[in-house]
């Protein structure tokens, strides 16, 4: 998931697509300790878009949306 992505989605969107994501990391882990997965560097990937989304949602929260570009 892009940063232009991210910033396109509203804040409940955004915390939709944050379980999803978790969820999906959870899912692959489980996978990946059972057997090996195909291609283990969508976890890194995945993480990243979690952290991606957090810090848009924490930005969201701290900025007020007057300010909001």
């Amino acid at each position: 998931m892009k940063n232009s992505e991210i910033l396109e989605l509203s804040t409940e969107e955004l915390s939709a697509r944050l379980a999803e994501e978790k969820a999906s990391l959870t899912k692959l882990k489980f996978a990946h300790t059972v057997s090996a997965i195909e291609n283990p560097s969508r976890i890194a990937k995945i993480k990243k878009d979690i952290a991606r989304l957090n810090t848009e949602i924490t930005k969201r929260k701290t900025v007020p949306a007057s300010e909001t570009i």
